[in-house]
């Protein structure tokens, strides 16, 4: 590959033409590479004191590789790394159509992380309330800044732990790398301004916020989809079988009068199935969606 026509002489300007040159891939793995890349670079310079940065920058080109080689690497590496969700094949989605989705693994990963949301979402929103509380208390007390800096190191944490499971069950592709170490040499007042500086500690605190709404309305969802399409087909089948209603609809004569006859079961059984694929379609929606909003606001670039 050619050399570019202006080779990077610093490491942030050897990362805008990484970001450049990434552009269109997940975000995750944008994220990655930068963090890989910054961590070599500056490991190079800590290593050779005795050279300038461009110095330092113009031999890192010539053995590491051009933004632009390093890019292409590691869209390669990504795409013989196998995802959680192999892409469906279009043949199967024009074959099967609205019924596909009983077939498509991401849809029981999105069922899952519904159902599991509602937990998640109150601990994290605890985690939040209780720590940002502390936080201001402690304000006026010594111990006030290390604790602040210690919340949010642990906001970080979490926010790589929902990454992963967002990734493993929505199929999102999130950082795969762990919350970087501060660096030790660093003073504790550049630890605070990098920490309150960083758009991605405000977007992470305000993500774990959301997260009690949002569980909420995902756990409710998959609840009431379910419990409802499972109970109309297993109480209609079960009324046919036994030749006695079991369900029961007031102030609705006509579909009351349906329950009682073997044609108006078939069809409720029948509308229950219905009902059970759209409660999937709804829940592979809700994932597609949530994964944007953790893609957005999680990781960091």
């Amino acid at each position: 590959m050619a050399m570019p026509a202006h080779p990077p002489d610093t490491v942030s300007a050897y990362l805008a033409q990484l970001r450049r040159a990434l552009k269109g891939a997940p975000a995750g793995l944008i994220s990655d590479a930068l963090a890989d890349c910054e961590d070599h670079l500056n490991n190079e310079i800590s290593q050779n004191p005795e050279l300038s940065e461009t110095q330092i920058l113009a031999s890192v080109v010539e053995t590491y590789g051009t933004p632009e080689e390093i890019a292409e690497e590691y869209r390669d590496m990504e795409s013989t790394i196998s995802t959680p969700f192999p892409k469906a094949e279009p043949a199967d989605e024009r074959r099967f159509g609205f019924f596909n989705v009983v077939s498509d693994p991401r849809t029981y990963g999105a069922l899952l992380y519904m159902l599991l949301s509602l937990a998640t979402g109150i601990f994290y929103f605890t985690w939040v309330v209780t720590g940002l509380s502390l936080t201001i208390g402690f304000a006026v007390l010594i111990i006030g800044i290390p604790f602040a800096l210690l919340f949010i190191a642990s906001v970080r944490v979490l926010s790589y732990v929902e990454g992963r499971i967002v990734e493993a069950l929505l199929g999102v592709r999130m950082p795969r790398r762990p919350p970087a170490e501060p660096s030790t040499d660093q003073g504790l007042w550049t630890k605070i301004k990098e920490a309150f500086s960083d758009v991605r500690t405000w977007s992470s605190l305000f993500y774990m916020l959301l997260m009690l709404p949002l569980g909420v309305t995902y756990f409710v969802m998959g609840v009431v989809g379910l419990a409802l399409s499972l109970g109309v087909v297993g109480g209609s089948i079960y009324s046919l079988i036994t030749g006695e209603a079991h369900i029961q609809i007031q102030d609705a004569p006509y579909l009351e009068h349906m329950l009682h006859t073997a044609p108006g079961l078939i069809v409720f059984a029948l509308a229950g199935i219905l009902l059970f694929f759209v409660v999937l379609h709804v829940a592979r929606a809700v994932g597609w969606v949530h994964g944007k909003i953790a893609e957005g606001l999680l990781v960091r670039l």
